[in-house]
């Protein structure tokens, strides 16, 4: 090798760097990214980092675990009902306890309300500034405005006018003028990866405030089933909510107060009309818009290539009114995609190998050698070792940072090569797996799910794109609102059903029967789980006499953030999915590296729940007395 050929070599490595993102903003908790880049500045080898710590865990041994929903709720504050309602059905499965259908219609439609809001406020509020230029709206022709959202959504008949975009406008103006950007400071306004006209900017912004007011309106939902919005109340063995027998023996609203009558049946139905309204003529047409400028990110971001579900939204159309047994872990909800036979789920249960749609794998969640969490890259000790990946009945809790290779703060760079973060590392038979709306989306593909199949064709035929272009960044983006519009429909359906039961009179919403803690198992071992707007979680409570000995939620930003791990049978590095899906993109500018954060956020990261804030020293912060 000649002087001249070292001297290059030796001048490309100086030029190598780490971008670091700490916190990535706009996400739910606290999230650091260390990226190392080549000299092109492409990045190599990523680090995705949880920067605090989760005890949920640790609080609920030795409760009741009947009084789990209401402690695992408080897990996160975005997706308000999920944990709740995953934590029940792990109580259920455990102890045996069948629910009403109508407990299940219920759940769906809160479940289904929580994935709609959600992905609405995700894509205005947190991704689409990832997308939209704010700042270069004060420069778009409110009349050509007017005119783009005429030609997109030309079903909306409201705010639809040049008036109505120029006082947007002025109001943007009046916002950027005053010097106090709020929200939308440090914002990397001007990149030279903003491709968006003006007028579509200004258009996006427009629906970034009406998605704030919608988004107040449609949580009603949650409060007319579940009591409130945030946290709605749940309960073992069904719904805490009462149905009026009829409307005409309520002597006065004050005597109907704690019932659903026909009134609140009315709001509700109102609710999921406005639901339907702004996916299809707000949110679907935008995200189209949107992608059509930006189809290079289509081929951008795709990470593990494997996808997992674990199903949800019981389809009751089948069952007989009453009691339903049939709801509990995956007993009755085999793998099956021939699409002759019925599915039990609405999002079916599986595993999706290397994009291979054509052979659905069957996922247990009871089997020991499946879903396992590793803590080989995390602050936490295993008593097997840390090497040793463990199934979450057999799950451990024990923190141990400074053991671990956490650094003192100050920091520059994390122990990337050793332990580097909070989050464990769950994994199916070893394999890192992507869980998410893209996940659900591509399960209900495979299983020929004719509403899925026809949405995603027809939005992939307008963008002139091949299927393989859903595994991507803006894949993962769009997947997640057809899935918004595709439960939104399926809501009205499920409503249907819940008014055609209390019509037929099937008023129940609750089994008391086997309440009784006497009758429980010495030892009861049960797996809830749901596909929450974020993607796969799973409960698993482990009960001895009466009491939780061992309680662990792998949840959706687990699955997709957590840190690389070491394949037992090829000893080769396994990166978890956001470290994988960053690998290979290449940075306009390392300063400002917005294309991290399009592909982080096109995840919808929420650390909220993958990890928890304790005092630094172990201290109690807070002391809550149960009576």
């Amino acid at each position: 090798m000649s002087n001249d050929e070292k001297n290059d070599i030796e001048e490309k490595e100086t030029l190598k760097r780490t971008v670091i993102v700490d916190p990535v903003t706009r996400i739910e908790g606290h999230l650091r990214i260390e990226a190392e880049t080549d000299s092109n500045n492409v990045i190599t080898r990523v680090s995705s980092a949880g920067t605090m710590l989760r005890g949920i865990e640790i609080i609920l041994k030795d409760r009741d675990p009947r009084d789990a929903w209401a402690f695992t709720q408080r897990i996160c504050g975005v997706c308000t009902s999920s944990h709740a309602l995953t934590s029940v059905r792990a109580i259920e499965d455990a102890l045996g306890y069948g629910i009403p259908v109508n407990a299940h219609i219920i759940r769906n439609l809160i479940d289904g309300a929580q994935f709609v809001h959600d992905h609405v406020v995700h894509f205005y509020h947190l991704h689409a500034l990832d997308w939209v230029d704010v700042v270069s709206a004060l420069k778009a022709d409110p009349a050509i405005t007017a005119g783009l959202q005429k030609c997109i959504s030309p079903d909306r008949k409201e705010n639809n006018t040049p008036a109505y975009f120029t006082a947007v406008k002025t109001k943007l103006q009046t916002f950027v003028d005053s010097g106090q950007l709020g929200i939308f400071k440090n914002g990397y306004w001007g990149h030279p990866e903003y491709k968006l006209p003006p007028e579509l900017n200004l258009l996006a912004f427009a629906h970034y405030l009406e998605a704030l007011v919608w988004q107040r309106s449609v949580a009603r939902l949650h409060a007319v089933f579940g009591g409130k919005n945030p946290h709605p109340s749940f309960a073992v063995g069904g719904m805490p909510c009462a149905f009026s027998a009829d409307d005409k023996k309520v002597i006065s609203k004050k005597d109907s107060a704690t019932r659903l009558d026909s009134e609140g049946l009315a709001l509700v139905e109102q609710v999921i009309k406005e639901m339907q309204t702004f996916v299809n003529q707000v949110y679907v047409p935008d995200t189209l818009a949107i992608a059509g400028y930006y189809k290079d990110w289509f081929t951008k971001g795709e990470g593990v290539k494997n996808f997992l579900t674990y199903g949800d939204f019981p389809l009751t159309s089948g069952m007989a009114s009453g009691i339903d047994q049939n709801h509990l872990l995956d007993k009755f909800y085999p793998v099956n995609i021939d699409p002759t036979q019925p599915r039990k789920l609405f999002i079916p249960r599986g595993v999706i190998l290397d994009r291979n749609l054509s052979d659905v794998q069957e996922l247990k969640m009871d089997a020991s050698d499946e879903v396992q969490e590793s803590v080989s890259s995390s602050w936490y000790d295993y008593s097997a070792g840390k090497n040793t990946p463990l199934h979450p009945y057999k799950g451990e809790t024990t923190p141990n940072y400074q053991g671990n290779f956490g650094p003192t703060p100050p920091y520059t760079h994390l122990n990337v090569d050793q332990s580097y973060s909070w989050v464990k590392s769950p994994r199916w038979k070893g394999k890192a797996m992507e869980v998410g709306p893209l996940a659900h989306v591509l399960m209900l593909y495979a299983h020929h799910d004719p509403a899925t199949v026809e949405l995603v064709n027809k939005t992939l035929t307008d963008l002139k794109l091949p299927l393989s272009a859903l595994y991507s960044t803006m894949g993962r983006t769009a997947a997640r609102t057809l899935e918004a519009k595709l439960l939104a429909d399926a809501m009205a359906g499920w409503f249907t059903e819940l008014k055609s039961n209390i019509a037929a009179g099937d008023l129940r919403t609750h089994n008391a029967v086997g309440f009784d803690p006497s009758t429980w198992p010495a030892h009861a071992e049960g797996a809830g789980f749901l596909e929450a707007p974020r993607g796969a979680l799973g409960h698993w409570v482990v009960i001895d006499n009466g009491k939780i000995s061992n309680y662990q939620a792998v949840v959706p930003t687990t699955w997709n953030a957590g840190p690389r791990t070491v394949d037992p049978i090829t000893k080769t590095e396994v990166s978890g999915p956001y470290e994988a899906a960053l690998v290979g993109h290449k940075l306009a500018i390392p300063d400002q590296p917005l294309e991290i954060l399009r592909t982080i956020h096109s995840f919808d990261p929420c650390m909220g729940c993958a990890v928890h804030l304790m005092d630094a020293d172990g201290e109690e912060l807070i002391q809550v007395k149960v009576l």
